[in-house]
């Protein structure tokens, strides 16, 4: 009974885990191949579509990928999160078009000081290069598509977390909301950000991010007066996104937010 017990275990583990992996090959496979270029450089990204209706507008997702899924393939941005987007109920009760670009490797989001050093940063007067590629990116689609251009979120993951306090704290008045998970940005710039709808997320015990940074965002939108949500996840490490980006509660107060 013991072994026909760990067989059935085992078959069952199989079977969840191929199940898992057809799901996200289906999901990642309703993101288009993308990129765009301005002047003479080029940003790889990934397009999720709704399903269209010409006479309704619909939100737009900018998606910021981690460290890790950095490349120019145009594929391992979809990894982590993205694909949570693609989902047939997510499709179904949140129609959006979602964009996930990939950055280039040795480059990065945001354009903070004093990351390496501490957890002060100081927001640098210019954005990255791959960001100003983003933000011109965000602006080409709004002309294209039926794009509700008050219902622009942004959300990212780890370096993607510090990316979309750096794009949310340059462009203020671009974004709806904001989701960043396991991220950092300049407390000095909270005031500007105070009347955005902003959801934080990290795990307690990440070796990789500091949780002191999210602490710290959020004690300093408290204190500019803004209600921001905040979610710490007790004993979990980096990868606080798993449980961030499969959290309905969090999708649907994203969806329901509007400038």
């Amino acid at each position: 009974m013991i072994s026909c017990n760990i067989k059935t275990d085992i078959c069952c583990l199989t079977f969840l885990l191929l199940a898992g992996i057809q799901s996200l090959q289906a999901q990642s496979g309703r993101f288009s191949f993308e990129k765009y270029i301005n002047h003479q450089d080029t940003l790889k990204y990934r397009m999720l579509f709704p399903d269209a209706d010409n006479m309704q507008k619909y939100p737009l997702v900018i998606f910021l990928h981690g460290s890790g899924e950095r490349g120019n393939d145009n594929e391992a941005q979809l990894k982590w999160g993205a694909q949570n987007f693609a989902t047939d109920e997510a499709m179904s009760m949140h129609p959006a078009f979602v964009i996930a670009p990939q950055c280039p490797e040795k480059e990065g989001w945001s354009n903070f000081d004093g990351r390496d050093k501490s957890i002060d940063l100081k927001l640098k007067p210019a954005p990255s290069k791959v960001m100003g590629l983003v933000i011109d990116l965000v602006h080409e689609m709004v002309k294209k598509f039926a794009i509700d251009t008050n219902r622009i979120y942004i959300t990212g993951l780890s370096m993607g977390g510090f990316g979309t306090y750096d794009a949310i704290e340059r462009y203020p008045d671009l974004f709806a909301a904001a989701v960043p998970v396991c991220g950092g940005g300049d407390v000095s710039k909270a005031p500007l950000i105070a009347k955005m709808p902003i959801w934080i997320f990290h795990g307690a015990e990440d070796p990789a991010v500091n949780p002191a940074f999210s602490v710290n965002m959020l004690e300093a939108l408290v204190k500019a007066g803004a209600h921001p949500g905040f979610t710490q996840y007790p004993s979990t490490g980096h990868f606080s996104w798993l449980a961030a980006y499969r959290d309905q509660l969090m999708m649907e107060w994203l969806f329901r937010q509007h400038k």
